[in-house]
């Protein structure tokens, strides 16, 4: 019985998401078609929106706080602008799992009349919404993760007691200090997939090119951010989970290492597997806004709640050291030296994403940074480890929770039928091979002294995050541009660039080897006008540094970001 109502079970679910926006927030009109609107962002969106709304909305997280913190705006003014904006969000690209907008102005009030009586802030988030991809519990919300078997039950366990009660360990953290909790966004059943879609919500659009994907797995995350239904939220990243979103959706999002912020009692797949940790990362439309939350969260000391986490907190200290370097090399002083990998030898890139190498570049020298190629020990083999690892129980995690309800899957949600699981020594085989390739990174890592200048391994290097800009659906096949960092268990922030522009990207002049760029699939398949389809599409990079070294990736990140704005400008 219950294999043949999982689409009436999905509808329902679906239409439970759209009811739970007031009436007042509902569009008047339909939504225009894919072709007929692309892009929904900026003025499209702001045509629902008061004055006071957009300027509350437009603001990053960093400038939200400092008016709740100080008491002239309101949680609640805070919390019903961006409700209303997510809300809208929603209805133009299907980016939201769960709405509990209700019990977030509750909270707010909270906060105003803790404010009022104290004349001083909850803590350094007081006020700011975030939002929060569908892996964490809330306590009266549901978790679904895309199945359709987690309607209402508990990760798939219909009698479990904790279904209206639990709460994830960053949800309780993030409560202590002072954020407003208000939706949680879309995810590819699995969440192994670089684009996000599921039985329940459908298809999760690009909200800057509509015809293309929002990335995945925090892909709800990303299309809410990028249309500014929310300042900062938190996604996961096992494969480039955080990252690719925030690339596709011209947002910064951090990767950190594993153990810096709290997985505990986060709903997950595969849960248990540890060759290769999936780990919480920030995602915002400003490096700044990435930082607030990452030292926030700190502040919690998570190593005390979650018995993964690290007992790391905040090391102003590098922060410190980093800018020194910066300002030496505003000085004239080489200080700073970053690796370059426009290919990594397996995808060949899209011309979008070599332009957007090359702007980096042209930064990076302009500033007077060294620049030197980046040749390191095979990435085919980093992607067969990850491979591996993330099929190593033959999926069988996954055939699991699509049996609960019967429900088929997406093409781009690849599930084994019949896979194999690995063995114990199998295992520990893969689990070597991984050691020993993170010790050869380590040790080219370490090589780049002698080719720097500065008389130091290079600072960071950069990547693409994908073969390809925001992806048209079912075409993103290859996820080893971040999987690697996964098996590294390195630090890694996307930064956005550029914006895929039909009349640049089709001139062979990205200054890049021809071999590492794909032109015959931007510009001459046969049943698609790439260039066209992509116009508009957003571009970003990642900058890779070593492990555990997010207070210098992040730094880097915000200052070499805001060159860039110089050098290219932004919307």
């Amino acid at each position: 019985m219950i294999h043949s109502t999982w689409r009436v079970q999905g509808e329902a679910k679906r239409q439970s998401i759209l009811n739970a926006i007031p009436d007042k927030w509902r569009l008047k009109e339909p939504v225009p078609t894919l072709t007929e609107q692309r892009d929904v962002t900026g003025a499209y969106i702001q045509q629902f929106l008061s004055e006071r709304e957009v300027e509350i909305t437009e603001s990053d997280a960093v400038d939200i706080v400092a008016e709740t913190t100080a008491g002239r705006w309101s949680a609640v003014e805070v919390t019903e602008a961006f409700c209303h904006r997510a809300a809208l969000s929603h209805q133009l690209v299907s980016c939201l799992h769960e709405i509990f907008f209700d019990a977030a102005i509750e909270d707010a009030k909270k906060l105003d009349a803790y404010f009022a009586e104290h004349n001083a802030p909850v803590g350094p988030l007081h006020g700011l919404p975030v939002s929060l991809k569908d892996q964490f519990h809330v306590k009266g919300v549901e978790t679904t993760m895309g199945y359709v078997g987690w309607i209402g039950t508990f990760q798939g366990q219909r009698e479990d007691p904790r279904r209206a009660t639990k709460e994830s360990e960053l949800v309780r953290e993030l409560r202590n200090l002072g954020a407003v909790l208000y939706c949680k966004t879309s995810v590819p059943t699995t969440l192994m997939a670089g684009e996000t879609v599921n039985n329940i919500i459908g298809y999760t659009w690009n909200p800057k090119n509509r015809l293309l994907s929002c990335g995945g797995s925090s892909g709800g995350e990303g299309a809410l951010l990028a249309l500014r239904g929310s300042p900062a939220g938190f996604g996961t990243d096992i494969g480039g989970s955080v990252r690719i979103p925030a690339g596709f959706n011209f947002l910064y999002g951090l990767r950190p290492s594993s153990g810096r912020i709290p997985y505990e009692s986060a709903a997950n797949s595969a849960d248990g597997q540890s060759t290769i940790l999936s780990v919480i990362g920030p995602l915002a439309p400003t490096a700044r806004s990435l930082t607030l939350l990452f030292k926030a969260v700190l502040t919690q000391e998570p190593w005390l709640h979650d018995p993964l986490a690290l007992e790391l907190p905040w090391r102003n200290a590098i922060v410190e050291e980093t800018r020194s370097l910066i300002e030496q090399a505003k000085g004239g002083s080489s200080s700073l030296a970053f690796g370059l990998m426009p290919y990594n030898g397996v995808a060949r890139i899209h011309p979008p994403i070599a332009h957007g190498l090359k702007l980096v570049e042209q930064t990076l020298k302009r500033l007077g940074h060294k620049v030197i190629p980046w040749n390191p020990p095979s990435h085919e083999r980093a992607h067969e480890i990850a491979a591996k690892t993330f099929d190593m129980d033959g999926g069988a995690d996954f055939r699991h929770h699509f049996s609960l309800s019967g429900e088929t899957q997406a093409p781009q949600v690849i599930v084994q039928e019949n896979g194999t699981q690995l063995t114990a020594s199998e295992i520990a085989a893969l689990n070597v091979a991984k050691r020993e390739y993170q010790k050869e990174y380590m040790d080219y890592w370490n090589s780049t002294a002698l080719s720097t200048g500065t008389g130091r391994p290079v600072d960071g290097f950069f990547c693409p995050l994908a073969p390809h800009a925001a992806v048209i659906p079912e075409q993103y096949k290859h996820v080893g541009y971040t999987s690697f960092v996964n098996v590294l268990d390195y630090s890694s922030v996307s930064i956005p660039v550029t914006f895929a522009d039909k009349t640049v990207d089709v001139e062979k002049d990205s200054g890049l080897s021809e071999e590492y760029i794909d032109w015959d699939y931007f510009v001459a398949n046969p049943d698609i006008d790439d260039a066209d389809t992509y116009h508009g599409a957003p571009v970003g990079v990642q900058l890779v540094g070593r492990r555990l070294q997010e207070e210098k990736m992040l730094t880097l990140a915000e200052y070499i970001g805001e060159e860039i704005v110089r050098d290219v400008g932004r919307p």
